[in-house]
């Protein structure tokens, strides 16, 4: 029985653990010039949203300000929200004029057109892009498209039932 025992702790010792998940690693610059990674702002115990965004965008004109709203709603709580402009760092003044222009209250970072994929894992199809991590960092979906304040509710709703859901089976 001892052999037993002595065995099985060695198997619990040996098995591979889990990863912990963690934001994506990918290094962006700030609008400050600073250098940023996505990891600062993904996965640490709040549902975080990142929009890509780009100055020419006329659904991002129209519809980004949705974000301004969840991410005051939630910020303290339970959720966050992180721009990405994909209008490469040269471009920089014109999309703070839109960042500006929107009163984006949010952290924003500028990236180009190959930095949704690297931070997502998915192919990027075009602005606004919406993708949506757990709190431990997991990328869990994509939202194409425009996104009002009670959409981003609704799909972080959904993914938290389906989340619990998993834990019960």
């Amino acid at each position: 029985m001892a052999l037993g025992i002595r065995w099985l702790l060695i198997g619990l010792l040996l098995a591979p653990l889990p990863a912990l998940a963690a934001g994506p690693d990918v290094p962006l610059k700030g609008f400050d010039g600073r250098d940023h990674n996505v990891n600062e702002y993904v996965g640490h115990g709040k549902w975080t949203i990142v929009v890509v965004w780009s100055k020419d965008c006329p659904i991002c004109k129209r519809d980004i300000y949705h974000m301004t709203f969840f991410y005051d709603a939630h910020r303290k709580k339970d959720a966050t929200v992180l721009g990405l402009s994909i209008d490469g760092y040269a471009n920089r003044a014109q999309a703070q004029g839109f960042i500006d222009d929107q009163s984006l209250n949010f952290p924003n970072l500028i990236g180009d057109p190959r930095d949704p994929g690297r931070i997502s894992g998915t192919a990027f199809i075009g602005t606004p892009t919406y993708y949506f991590f757990s709190p431990d960092g997991r990328f869990m979906t994509q939202r194409i498209g425009p996104v009002t304040q009670e959409q981003a509710e609704a799909v972080i709703h959904g993914l938290e039932k389906r989340s619990q859901t998993r834990q019960k089976i």
